[in-house]
């Protein structure tokens, strides 16, 4: 029999059983990460800030470091994710995207209400609270979606993490296009509009999908995530081809509603996914996946003043290590400040992106080019970093921290490229600083897990991602800010008054040059710090990293004894697998 016909001759036949296949879908997991692609593809609304920054600053009269100060809360707000993840711990996700969505509302609806001037000027600390805010959204998207994700998926998590963080990679692009369509090009205020309410009414809309749903062993699952990552690509495609089509032409209304409804057809497109999977469940009621049984660990046996001790005497690399032991080590420490260096210099960038193509003479309908591409490239640089940085691993025994060493080096081609301001060079410096901004964070995040082991990953997954608003704080508030607000005065003869001064602006390329300079250096020292730790970790990656784990590696076809079952019943539920496969080929 084909496998067209055994699919239809299973498939729901009557009224009532088309019901509750629906129904089957909408609580099913696959549809659940359905709508955490759509979570994440609205949940990246700080690579946004470039676009409507100049804003901002014309309207409440901000210098470039008082503006820098604000972007710097926005980061802040989006790395610091530690409250979201303790609510998450005892509340249900869809509380957590519940709160996320209304300070995503409160937060930017408050600053386009400043800007637009329909409340009174708020002061500097006010603003940073309302971007905190609304920044800080974003951490509990994160927390609620993809956390949840994980936990439902834990047998193919790093599939899961590369392909939600990658529609966080996609999102300023995804909401670069509807706000074309929706307000047009030169209506940039409006943007903080739309990601005020859109991300919100998404989370609010799916809080009934989102949900833990106790995992279970399939065949077909990692062949379903290629396929979401297929039409990912086709995604980020197409949103490559509209923006050079907007930079090359200049699309009326009508196109750009027809390019933002390519756009959602193509956000949409993962449901047939969904509904595929959902039918194989249907058509096998034989079949009989294999729920996942995980052991809690052992609290281990420690001495009086044993704490204090270990915490100085630390595990062999890839065991797990403990917070303290993790905080205090050489490694951790040589990685901070890599991270510092490295995300620190490329975000720098991308926040001042808005004025360094007005210092250089770029319309604002190219800035917004340059947000897409940034989020386009964004999002590749992490789908390549963490698949080429796996293959390589397992191929080659490459080490991690050498792969973020040679992220590291590109990154510096863009930040010259910005510093020397070569007529159009800002495109590719663009699409190299999105790349490199994008690929540092899967490298990042995997070598503290393969280091200091999964135990503790949640504490020190944030512990790492809190490098990147300080490295922001020093490159781009106390460097980039400060040195184009002395450019701007000395432009304008340094007599301006301390009000007048909020409102000067820089041009040409001196505004940046020396700025992107410092920060060449600095991301050349955060590379030669990456190789200190590529040569301290040297014989930890010659070596089999993932050993330990294939005790308990996964099984797709039931072949493999599972724990706890008896071995009739188990060869029982792996000739049912097999045959589900069947189906599906």
């Amino acid at each position: 029999m084909s496998s067209s016909s055994s699919s239809s001759s299973l498939s729901p036949a009557s009224a009532s059983e088309w019901m509750q296949f629906g129904r089957q879908v909408i609580r099913g997991r696959w549809f659940m990460v359905f709508a955490s692609f759509l979570i994440m593809s609205a949940a990246g609304a700080t690579y946004m800030f470039s676009i409507y920054s100049s804003d901002i600053k014309t309207s409440l009269g901000y210098s470039q470091q008082t503006l820098n100060t604000l972007s710097f809360f926005k980061d802040l707000g989006a790395n610091v994710g530690v409250v979201s993840g303790l609510i998450n711990e005892v509340t249900p996700p869809s509380f957590v995207l519940a709160i996320g969505a209304v300070m995503n509302l409160f937060g930017y609806v408050m600053i386009y209400l400043a800007i637009t001037n329909r409340i009174s000027k708020p002061s500097l600390w006010q603003m940073c609270l309302y971007i905190c805010i609304g920044a800080n959204s974003q951490s509990f998207a994160n927390t609620g979606s993809l956390v949840t994700c994980v936990k439902n998926f834990p047998e193919s998590r790093g599939v899961v993490l590369g392909l939600l963080k990658g529609f966080v990679g996609l999102s300023g692009a995804i909401i670069t296009q509807l706000y074309l369509a929706f307000y047009g090009s030169h209506d940039t205020k409006s943007v903080v509009l739309l990601i005020a309410w859109l991300p919100a009414a998404i989370s609010l809309a799916f809080l009934g999908t989102v949900r833990i749903i106790p995992p279970l062993r399939h065949p077909t699952e990692l062949r379903a995530f290629y396929r979401f990552l297929y039409i990912s690509l086709a995604l980020a495609a197409y949103l490559m081809i509209i923006i050079v089509l907007e930079k090359q032409l200049s699309l009326s209304s009508l196109e750009s509603g027809a390019s933002a409804i390519v756009v959602i057809s193509l956000l949409l497109l993962p449901l047939a996914v969904v509904v595929n999977q959902e039918l194989l469940l249907w058509t096998s009621h034989r079949s009989v996946p294999i729920s996942i049984k995980v052991d809690p660990p052992k609290p281990p046996t420690q001495t009086p003043n044993s704490t204090l001790a270990r915490v100085f005497k630390a595990p062999a690399r890839g065991e797990d290590y403990t917070i303290l032991q993790a905080l205090v080590s050489v490694d951790m420490l040589v990685l901070f400040f890599t991270t510092i260096c490295g995300v620190g210099g490329t975000l720098t960038a991308i926040d001042n992106m808005g004025q360094i193509g007005a210092s250089l003479g770029y319309p604002k309908k190219s800035i917004s080019t340059f947000v897409s591409l940034i989020s386009i490239w964004n999002y590749l640089g992490r789908v390549v970093s963490g698949f080429l940085s796996e293959a390589f691993l397992a191929k080659y025994r490459f080490p991690r921290p050498l792969m973020l060493t040679m992220v590291l080096l590109l990154s510096c081609a863009g930040h010259l490229l910005i510093a020397f301001g070569v007529n159009g060079s800002l495109y590719v410096a663009s699409v190299l600083i999105g790349f490199c901004f994008g690929a540092q964070w899967p490298l990042l995040f995997a070598i503290i897990s393969e280091i200091f082991g999964l135990k503790y990953y949640a504490t020190l997954y944030n512990f790492g991602a809190a490098a990147s608003p300080l490295g922001s704080y020093v490159l781009n508030v106390r460097v980039a800010g400060h040195l184009y607000d002395r450019e701007a005065m000395r432009q304008a003869g340094g007599g301006a008054s301390a009000r007048a001064r909020e409102d000067l602006n820089c041009v040409g390329v001196e505004c940046f040059r020396l700025s992107f300079f410092i920060i060449t250096a600095a991301t050349l020292v955060g590379a030669a710090a990456s190789m200190v730790l590529v040569w301290r970790t040297r014989e930890f990656y010659k070596g089999d990293i993932y050993a330990r784990f294939r005790g308990v590696a996964a099984v797709e076809t039931g072949e493999t004894e599972m724990s706890g079952g008896g071995g009739e019943e188990e060869k029982r539920k792996g000739e049912e697998m097999k045959s589900l496969e069947g189906v599906e080929k």
